[in-house]
């Protein structure tokens, strides 16, 4: 045989190549037609094997015409074969060369794609600030001890004020008047400031700001937003010891304090009015008192848009969230301790008799000094604000009310608030066929206890469903995704196949409701059925109002009710919503809870709805009511509207229809039991009212003005106005340095960190920094990769 004959034309996937002996393999562009002119050939298909057999000799060739190559004589090169004794170490040395770099190429694929989203992560989200605890954890008890230092971003730290929070609720009735007093201490030796984001209950009417130095106090004075900020921040500068209030939402407020003395302290005292949640139970009254201690991290849906205000939360603004570095205070890590403990006593007149008293959430003494008197403070003395307050206390038999009517004489008019149960209207003997939507969140936000009270409720609500119902259920995080592609009759398959679905989903990512809202609010109008929509959320977004606006717009005939989970929800998104719906809201606050109060709501939505409620009130009154749109009743709930009157004689008439019926009911104005407060009320009422009106398209040039006025007239804390406290005189040292800034707050009782925040960025290691390392990193991996290729292409056939 020639010798060009024995190069053999090998087929590959990625082209032909050429193979002689003791060479390199190269790409041979004329492969093809020598192969053509050669009677031997073969196909070579790679397949990379570890651990090859060993070689044995190959068979005799034969040509595509029969003829068999002749055995190489003496003094010849062998055409590619060898011995299994010359080829096993050749052989080993391959597959060990082959085997290290696949491993190479593994650990440079797997590190690629972890440093490409390190950067990602540090690009895209907005600089940490970390809160150290320089204490060991603690017991409930002894939360708040120790020291908080902030770390800056050139790695310094400086001590933050602490913070202890004392509440006194005085109930009468429906009504109740609480203080909040919050003691801001400076533990190190620099002079402080401390701003503190907090909840309130998502009805309060802030009315009332105290500063209390030593023995000095300085009574707080209402001025529109910007006239308020301005005035403490010039005193804040002055040195001079300032207290500002002011409302981010109707349930978050913020407190900043300026210029606390090395260890001495400055106390802040708020005081608000609100009604309480009142319904039948059971033919019982029940009232319910609920006490927020904390404000859960929210999810901050758009694109950044500006800087943050020095001292505030850690996110910046964004275009769908402006405020959104108002809401976000730093959150303490749980493994840090717990923090900003709450002393708290409710002081409770019922007016009647009382059957029973529980708070579910917090171990509680009771005091019984009369049997309609109860005193309720903390068991362990202290809490830490870590999950919301719940006292419910139910009414002894036969004592529930029906009506309720408070009236206060103001300056030039008088004010009066109502509170109404219609009688339970008799259940439809042929109800419409009714369509469910669930919607669950299963945000990062609700990882933990949440998501396990949030499935139970969801599995108990399916199996209520009847046969003749129709249901789909729609789960969301960072995406919405429905189990249908539309409603599906409620057999017994369909019902299973959601309960299986429901107990499989986890809780992760983002909390973009607005995609999940409009797959289930189709805006339709069907007299024909009944739709219902049940949303269970912690309610832990910042874009609360549009999202009110696209329930408004896409409701259709639709009502929606709000479940509110876990043990710090967005109670004024749980409330707002419902209302914007048309519907009703509930809490489950943990496990134990959810047979009883779905099954209450199940109640709700299976019995007639009392609609079109007017009120008539007495010639001569010139009454200004609010809310001006009584909303529809469902069974067991109270109408509650405040008025503003001339005078409050005569007789208030209340009409509304049922399905087939009118109930009406005389509400004798001159039989009003007098109450404090009661004008506040009907100022917030009214303030919140114009405001529900931006989104339906009045025009905030008309509305700013109304709002501030009235809020001015009432001493209240609202969108547009502050209670600020400045003491005349200044204390600081002008050579020194202010230091403080956003105070931490506790992650809510329940909640995994991790899952809210994830695991990057972590500390205060500045952005540039762990940029470069990420970059070099980058480059280090992409080394690795080509060498390992250079390596491969280097690879020569043994001679």
């Amino acid at each position: 045989m020639a010798a060009s004959s024995s190069t053999m034309a090998m087929r590959r996937p990625m082209g032909i190549f050429a193979v002689d002996p003791g060479r390199t393999i190269a790409p041979w562009p004329g492969a093809a037609a020598r192969r053509a002119k050669s009677h031997f050939s073969a196909t070579f298909r790679p397949r990379f094997s570890p651990f090859a057999p060993e070689c044995r000799p190959c068979p005799a060739l034969k040509c595509q015409h029969g003829q068999t190559a002749r055995p190489p004589q003496k003094g010849e090169q062998a055409m590619n074969t060898t011995t299994a004794r010359d080829a096993a170490p050749a052989s080993g040395r391959q597959h060990i060369a082959e085997i290290a770099a696949l491993v190479l190429r593994i650990l440079a694929g797997g590190l690629l794609v972890a440093l490409v989203q390190v950067v990602l992560v540090l690009l895209l989200t907005s600089r940490a600030y970390a809160v150290e605890m320089q204490a060991t954890p603690m017991k409930v008890s002894e939360a708040g001890q120790g020291t908080l230092l902030m770390r800056a971003d050139d790695g310094s730290t400086h001590a933050l004020p602490t913070l202890a929070t004392d509440v006194t609720i005085r109930v009468n009735g429906p009504l109740a008047r609480a203080r909040v007093v919050q003691t801001f201490r400076n533990p190190g030796t620099d002079w402080l400031e401390g701003i503190y984001v907090f909840p309130l209950p998502d009805n309060a009417a802030v009315d009332r700001l105290r500063m209390q130095v030593g023995e000095r106090v300085v009574e707080g004075e209402i001025h529109e937003k910007e006239q308020a900020r301005a005035q403490f921040e010039q005193a804040r500068k002055e040195g001079k010891r300032a207290a500002l209030v002011e409302q981010e939402r109707p349930n978050i407020f913020t407190t900043s304090v300026a210029n606390i003395a090395p260890g001495a302290e400055i106390r802040v005292e708020i005081e608000y009015q609100q009604t309480l949640d009142y319904q039948i139970v059971d033919d019982a009254g029940r009232y319910s008192l609920r006490f927020p201690m904390v404000v859960g991290p929210r999810y901050i849906p758009g694109a950044p848009d500006g800087e943050r205000s020095a001292g505030h939360g850690t996110v910046p603004p964004t275009n769908q969230v402006p405020d959104a570095h108002r809401i976000t205070p730093p959150v303490l890590h749980p493994d840090k301790g717990l923090i900003n403990p709450v002393s708290l006593r409710v002081e409770l007149d019922a007016g009647v008799p009382l059957a029973s008293v529980d708070s579910p959430y917090h171990a509680v003494r009771i005091d019984t000094p009369h049997a309609h008197r109860r005193v309720v403070e903390l068991a362990a003395g202290t809490a830490p604000a870590n999950r919301d307050f719940e006292l419910v206390w139910t009414l002894a038999a036969g004592q529930a009310p029906q009506v309720a009517l408070f009236t206060e004489s103001g300056r030039n008019v008088d004010y009066a608030l109502l509170m109404m149960v219609p009688p339970r209207l008799k259940a439809d003997e042929s109800p419409l066929p009714r369509e469910v939507i669930f919607i669950l969140d299963t945000s990062g936000s609700m990882d933990g206890t949440s998501i396990v009270q949030a499935r139970e409720a969801l599995a108990l609500a399916l199996r209520r469903l009847n046969p003749a119902d129709h249901f789909n259920v729609i789960e969301f995080n960072s995406q919405a995704n429905a189990l249908f592609p539309a409603a599906q009759p409620a057999t017994r398959n369909h019902v299973e196949l959601a309960a299986r679905w429901v107990r499989s989903l986890q809780a992760r990512g983002g909390t973009e409701m607005r995609q999940a809202l409009a797959m289930a609010l189709d805006g339709a109008e069907d007299p024909t059925r009944v739709r219902q929509v049940i949303f269970l959320t912690d309610g832990a977004v910042g874009n609360e109002e549009a999202l009110f606006r696209l329930i408004e717009q896409r409701l259709g005939d639709s009502r929606l009710f709000t479940v509110g989970i876990g043990s710090a929800p967005n109670s004024h998104f749980m409330r707002k919503a419902a209302s914007a719906g048309r519907g009703t809201f509930t809490y489950i606050g943990k496990l134990e809870e959810v047979q009883e109060r779905m099954s209450a709501l199940f109640a709700k939505l299976e019995s007639p709805v009392l609609k079109g409620i007017e009120l008539a009130w007495p010639d001569g009154s010139a009454a200004e009511a609010w809310p001006r749109r009584v909303p529809d009743l469902y069974a067991g709930e109270p109408l509650v509207v405040a008025a503003a009157l001339k005078k409050t004689g005569g007789t208030l008439r209340v009409t509304g229809w049922g399905r087939d019926v009118q109930w009406q009911a005389d509400v004798p104005l001159a039989e009003a039991s007098p109450a404090a407060g009661i004008g506040v009320l009907w100022a917030r009422q009214k303030i919140d009212s114009l405001l529900d009106g931006l989104r339906g398209g009045a025009q905030e040039a008309e509305v700013r003005p109304a709002v501030v006025e009235l809020a001015l007239q009432h001493h209240l804390v609202s969108r547009y106005t502050s209670l600020v406290a400045v003491d005349k005189t200044p204390v600081r040292p002008a050579a020194e340095a202010l230091k403080g800034g956003a105070m931490p707050t506790n992650l809510p009782e329940g909640w995994k960190y991790e899952s809210v925040f994830g695991q990057l960025p972590k500390g205060a290691t500045g952005a540039r920094m762990n940029l470069l390392l990420g970059c070099l990193a980058l480059f280090a991996g992409a080394a690795l990769w080509l060498i390992q290729r250079r390596s491969r292409a280097a690879f020569t056939l043994p001679a």
